[in-house]
């Protein structure tokens, strides 16, 4: 009985051993086989933390290879509250080697107490970070983290951009290009135990972005910003651009800004001065954009570079309202009416041309729409469209006024009158690279504008400007060029009218004439002159036009091209000027009458030459003797006909070298006297450029 009774007893331990074996098999075998992904989950949770650390961004070059942009590593602090037992003591060390306040630090690790993780300063220097190692303190660790970095500081600031702390583009080609330039961060691993002590840590290798190398050319860069640096320097301009491209492919060789700054310490500077004025700024181009004019009407056949324009002594009505020249001119070649930039015979071809062919050919040039160029944030200018525009708007527009341009439209505009007649895409970024793999190569999409034969002649009347007309001031020493000033009222924003103070004063051209290399833009916001430019400070032609024959001159040795102009030592000289074509007689002052568009203009002439006079009207005093003019300057020449009542119609520059009619000749008021200057003489102290 007793024996059985043990056998019982030992059986039903044995069974209940075995149900609970059973189960505890039952509870492993679904926990590892049907709960395995989830715990290990939960416990990857507990153990782990996964921090993303910045990505190698890729590299960005000039066009011969050399460093704009690159990523370094460097250290990043950061702490486990958990294991900090003193806050205060750590906050103390920490903040007199990082330069912050104590209390900051402090605040930040209490409310992090329940954290395992917390960046204390990131991407410190190389001495900050030796020296709060040697502090060892327990629970601050330093994790290598890549920051961006600019080896040229300013140089090409605003086209590169700058990132932020995370390593985000924000501005320039490091925005447009984040994606590519980027890469994919890398990441950090940590384990900890239960007791949320950190035991170990893994990374990820980041993968370095693409690189990107860049149409700009590093020497020409600095040469274009030094002289725009000098250029605000001596002519007090609130700011500027100069914009240097190669003209038979579109890559920009250079694109400088005032003000600037430097994206290594982005942060110290206000946001203003992060604009790339070249292509976010659109303002009114004043006679630069006289070269679109012109060369819309020789395609046109509208005129020829002989053709006699009467410029009306500096006035002209338009639809009713009265505009001003900036010097009463007379009688002039349509290339006169280029070289010395006066607005009534640009009118008057602008009127010849008419306005819906006019628009089409400032629409075939690129304005008043996006270039396409790869920066962010370019302003397509304004044009208005055809039938918003007002009987007066294609006289304004000849001259500059009533349109708004940037720089960049501007200039690769200018490089197809000087190319040969063929407008391309304005280009920045050369080729990003994948490796050794080509991943983006811009298209320039080259499209015809204007034939060579127009582009021939346009080349050879914007070199009258340079070598007679208001650009003297930008002829390189040793080389031909082509250029057109331009002086435009700004609009003062609080009256909405053009202001009586602030101008921009521009020079765009290109060089050599016949062989043109590059294409430079220079744009002054505002200059005022200083005590060697107090006279005409404001005028393209005494502050813009210096800075071209700067850059162009460097420019041109720095890329080895050979002097073009032989007579290299009489390029400072007044023999440089050009001798008209013409003599006096071979010219017909008869005003050129042609219909005029149906929306426009009326527009007056100055009264044609008296007849002869008779016996009578000399004896009754009727009459006034002309003077002998031979010998003076235009300024001279005026003055004396304006005191007998005459009016004075000028043919070229210089001094006066002969007139018609001659001098003792009694005429009545009012005669038409013609006066022809030479060429050898200095340019009179009028000349230049006013508010066109």
């Amino acid at each position: 009985m007793a024996q059985s009774s043990s056998r019982l007893r030992l059986v039903v331990v044995f069974g209940f051993a075995f149900l609970w074996i059973f189960i505890v098999v039952a509870r492993l075998s679904y926990l590892q086989l049907y709960r395995y992904k989830e715990y290990l989950e939960r416990a990857r949770r507990q153990q782990e933390r996964i921090i993303e650390v910045s990505p190698m961004r890729g590299p960005i070059y000039d066009r011969n290879g050399r460093e704009l942009a690159m990523s370094i590593p460097v250290d990043s602090c950061f702490a486990d509250p958990k294991e900090i037992a003193h806050p205060g003591m750590v906050a103390r060390l920490l903040g007199h080697v990082l330069g912050v306040p104590e209390q900051q630090i402090e605040d930040k690790l209490m409310m992090a107490r329940e954290r395992e993780f917390l960046w204390i300063a990131r991407k410190i220097t190389p001495e900050q970070a030796s020296r709060i190692k040697a502090l060892n303190l327990r629970g601050i660790y330093f994790q290598k983290e890549n920051k961006r970095f600019y080896p040229e500081h300013t140089l090409a600031a605003a086209v590169l951009g700058y990132v932020s702390l995370d390593e985000h583009g924000l501005g320039g080609l490091e925005y447009s290009l984040d994606k590519e330039i980027r890469g994919r961060p890398q990441r950090m691993i940590v384990l900890a135990n239960a007791k949320r002590q950190w035991l170990d840590r893994s990374e990820t290798a980041a993968d370095r972005g693409d690189t990107v190398i860049l149409t700009i050319d590093q020497t020409i860069q600095y040469i274009a910003e030094k002289a725009l640096a000098d250029a605000i320097r001596n002519t007090h301009a609130k700011g500027g651009s100069v914009v240097v491209q190669d003209p038979n492919s579109g890559q920009l060789l250079a694109v400088a800004n005032w003000p600037t700054f430097d994206p290594n310490h982005a942060h110290r500077y206000p946001q203003k001065d992060f604009v790339d004025r070249a292509i976010a700024t659109a303002y009114e181009p004043g006679s630069i954009f006289k070269t679109i004019l012109f060369s819309s009407a020789l395609q046109q056949r509208v005129i020829h570079p002989d053709e006699v324009v009467n410029c009306q002594m500096g006035s002209i009505v338009v639809a009713g309202q009265l505009i001003h020249d900036w010097h009463p001119f007379g009688m002039f070649t349509a290339e006169q009416v280029l070289m010395h930039s006066s607005d009534v015979g640009s009118i008057k071809i602008a009127l010849q041309l008419g306005a819906p062919a006019y628009y089409r050919y400032i629409r075939s040039f690129g304005f008043g729409q996006l270039t396409g160029i790869s920066l962010p944030g370019e302003n397509p200018g304004l044009l208005r469209p055809l039938s918003e525009w007002t009987p007066t708007s294609v006289a304004y527009i000849a001259i500059g006024q009533e349109i708004s341009v940037t720089p960049i439209q501007m200039v690769s505009a200018e490089s197809a009158i000087a190319n040969g007649g063929v407008l391309r895409k304005p280009q920045i970024i050369l080729k990003v690279l994948r490796g050794n793999k080509v991943v983006m190569q811009p298209d320039p999409g080259p499209r015809r504008v204007i034939s060579e034969d127009t582009s021939a002649t346009m080349r050879n009347m914007m070199q009258q400007v340079v070598l007679g007309g208001t650009g003297r001031l930008a002829q390189p020493f040793g080389y031909t060029a082509a250029g057109k000033t331009g002086t435009a009222q700004e609009i003062n924003p609080k009256t909405g009218r053009y202001s009586r103070r602030d101008y921009n004063a521009s020079f765009i051209g290109y060089a050599p004439v016949n062989n043109p290399r590059v294409t430079i833009l220079v744009n002054l916001d505002s200059p005022t002159g200083n005590d060697t430019i107090k006279y005409r400070g404001h005028e393209g032609g005494f502050t813009a036009a210096p800075v071209f024959k700067q850059v162009a001159e460097q420019t041109l040795a720095y890329l080895n091209v050979p002097h073009d102009m032989p007579e290299v030592p009489a390029l400072e000289k007044a023999s440089l000027k050009r001798k008209p074509r013409q003599t006096l007689a071979d010219l017909d002052f008869t005003p050129a009458r042609r219909s005029a568009p149906a929306n426009a203009a009326v527009v007056q002439d100055p009264p044609a030459a008296v007849p002869e006079l008779s016996t009578l009207a000399i004896a009754q005093g009727q009459a006034v003797t002309v003077p002998a003019l031979a010998g003076q300057s235009v300024r001279a020449v005026i003055e004396a006909c304006s005191r007998l009542g005459l009016v004075p119609v000028l043919v070229g520059d210089g001094l006066a070298t002969a007139q018609a009619p001659e001098a003792g000749t009694k005429v009545l008021p009012g005669t038409r006297v013609i006066v022809h200057f030479g060429s050898g003489a200095d340019a009179p102290s009028g000349s230049g450029e006013s508010n066109n």
